[in-house]
């Protein structure tokens, strides 16, 4: 079982970020860098859990939704590879460093 704190803890950054950022700066790109990363993150969760299933897209609930949708696709790929025997440390360093590249972009 991977220990996936590294992971909610950078999750949780970013996700505060977003939600601390003025409308200027969602609307700027920040809200659509969250939203790729929620997508991504989310895609990566499915995969893991329903490997035999075409993954769903996280639809586009609005800037001020991002941060929400950051936190809880994040939580759900924890999640899987807390419990999927599929899953590697080098998977976790990858969602850790998506969110990373992402919160760099963005802000």
């Amino acid at each position: 079982m991977l220990d996936v704190t590294p992971l909610l803890a950078a999750v949780d950054r970013f996700a505060d970020r977003l939600r601390a950022a003025p409308e200027s700066r969602l609307r700027r790109g920040a809200a659509a860098e969250g939203l790729a990363l929620a997508r991504e993150l989310s895609l990566r969760a499915q995969r893991l859990e329903t490997p035999d299933h075409e993954p769903r897209e996280m639809p586009d609930a609005g800037a001020f939704a991002v941060a929400d949708q950051v936190s809880v696709a994040g939580r759900d790929l924890a999640e899987a590879l807390r419990s999927t025997t599929a899953a590697s440390p080098e998977m976790l360093d990858e969602a850790v460093g998506l969110i990373e590249k992402a919160a760099q972009q963005a802000f």
